[in-house]
């Protein structure tokens, strides 16, 4: 039994996955998320980054982890492990 007021913090790692809209009325290309998976380890995720990235139709890949309060359902910032080819600013995370 756990004693009150315990939080177990959930960990997770992502890698998500960047794809290139076509120009809108401003002439400018922007990114949306193509694909994201969630892994156990930081590895899995940063490795599955990689391979992401080297692929045609990717624009760019984040490997990221993110605390979870289940208790508050709150999730912290990103914290990036790795960030490869075209991708978001990073002020973009801060909203």
């Amino acid at each position: 039994m756990t004693q009150a007021g315990e939080t177990a913090i959930k960990v997770h790692y992502i890698c998500q996955t960047y794809v290139e809209q076509k120009p809108g009325r401003d002439g400018q290309a922007s990114l949306k998320i193509g694909k994201q998976f969630q892994y156990s380890t930081a590895a899995e995720a940063q490795n599955r980054a990689e391979r992401e990235a080297q692929s045609e139709d990717c624009a760019g890949a984040d490997a990221y982890m993110i605390s979870e309060d289940p208790n508050s359902g709150e999730v912290g910032s990103p914290s990036f492990l790795v960030r490869l080819g075209n991708v978001p600013e990073l002020d973009d995370f801060e909203n």
